[in-house]
């Protein structure tokens, strides 16, 4: 019996080329690396001693910076290739973390954030167009999927051993292994994957001449980026205000921080594939499952809202990841899938725009809340917004079912 359900679980795993298995293990190799980011708004408040309002406004560089880099990765992938601003942005970005942490001062982090996120930002478009060159569109969902497992996967590594190196070495351990494990990542894609000419997975047929007519008149793509920007606004409260409520509320220590954060990466590692691949194959409703998706992330929020019980956070941890699991990668492969032939890094630039923006609201918006009212009135201001989010999902799905019944 565990022998067939071990054997149904691998093989929700197959069917994929060896470039995207490459692919998934070098942003493994990145996520695990990646141990800055959960813990970027307590070293500010509580290693650097910056106020509340400082470190809003040095995410919301952050978050400009991602932005900005989204941008310039989607172009740039339309222009010269996918393959030559993913090995950029990951080396370049590998080596400016190495001097971040000589940068203490509030302006000189302000810019050196925004900089820093404008390289490493550019990586996000290039990596999706480089799903859609690599993975047949058949398996294009659970190629998705399976990066986003890798990401999981080493955040489910990274912030328990984060919060480890935090105790004993400090922070500046964190920025030695986030620039070596980008620079790790990108090598051993450019020595193992071969750059793949345009010209061999672009539809010559449809070449996507008629984006300056679809991207921006596309309604119910724009509504639903609005929802996009609304569950990453959610989402990106794990890793800005939620860490400082951990040590506030509960005192809960670093290294307990990341344990949350770890159950959240496990549970995706076990269980996204396998639903994702259900899905799939019962051909259910993608926009259905992201409005159910959105509604779990603002319970999450809302179930904040009990402030006296510690085990909460872990019921909030479940809902947050149940909501990341029905949205994410269905979300992911909404946005390709209205994108016209020939200008996928265009599309997905925009549609990874919405989740820097997030960032910047989010971190910006949750501290000022915070700042002003407290920790129950942010979680929630950010529930009920987590149910706008749901409507806004609810009227595209109702919008695409009128687009197809003009196609027939």
């Amino acid at each position: 019996m565990i022998k067939k359900a071990l054997q149904k679980y691998i093989n929700n795993f197959t069917g994929f080329s060896r470039e995207i298995w490459i692919l998934a293990i070098i942003t493994f190799i990145n996520r695990a690396g990646t141990m800055v980011l959960p813990f970027l708004s307590k070293y500010l408040k509580e290693d650097l001693g910056f106020t509340y309002s400082q470190v809003g406004w040095i995410m919301v560089s952050f978050g400009f910076g991602s932005m900005l880099g989204s941008w310039l990765g989607g172009k740039l992938s339309d222009k010269i290739g996918f393959y030559k601003v993913m090995v950029f942005s990951l080396f370049t970005s590998g080596l400016m973390f190495f001097g971040l942490q000589k940068i203490t001062s509030f302006e000189g982090l302000m810019v050196a954030i925004f900089l820093i996120m404008v390289v490493a930002d550019m990586f996000r478009p290039a990596m999706f167009v480089s799903l859609a060159a690599y993975a047949k569109p058949e398996n294009r969902t659970r190629a998705l999927t399976l990066v986003r497992l890798a990401i999981n996967l080493g955040f489910a590594a990274g912030p328990a051993l984060g919060g480890l190196i935090i105790m004993n070495i400090g922070y500046e351990g964190l920025f030695w292994i986030d620039g070596a494990s980008c620079i790790i990542a990108i090598l051993i894609f450019w020595y193992l994957v071969k750059e793949k000419e345009k010209s061999s997975y672009l539809d010559k047929k449809n070449p996507g001449e008629i984006l300056t007519e679809s991207v921006f008149r596309d309604g119910p793509f724009w509504i639903f980026l609005t929802a996009c920007l609304i569950t990453g606004i959610l989402f990106f409260q794990l890793f800005t205000t939620l860490p400082l409520y951990h040590k506030e509320q509960f005192d809960l220590t670093e290294f307990q921080s990341g344990l949350l954060l770890t159950l959240n990466g496990v549970v995706i590692f076990l269980l996204e594939m396998p639903i994702v691949n259900y899905i799939e194959k019962n051909k259910v409703n993608k926009i259905k499952i992201i409005t159910i998706g959105t509604f779990a992330m603002a319970m999450s929020m809302l179930l904040l809202l009990f402030n006296f019980w510690a085990g909460i956070l872990i019921i909030m941890i479940l809902f947050m990841t149940i909501g990341e699991m029905f949205a994410f990668p269905f979300s992911n492969s909404f946005a390709l899938s209205r994108a016209p032939k020939g200008h996928e890094g265009r599309y997905m630039a925009i549609f990874t725009m919405s989740y820097s923006l997030a960032h910047i609201l989010s971190a910006k918006t949750g501290m000022t809340i915070i700042d002003n009212y407290g920790y129950q009135a942010n979680w929630l201001f950010m529930g009920t917004l987590g149910l706008v989010g749901a409507l806004l999902c609810y009227w595209v799905m109702i919008l695409v079912r009128r687009e197809n019944k003009l196609k027939i």
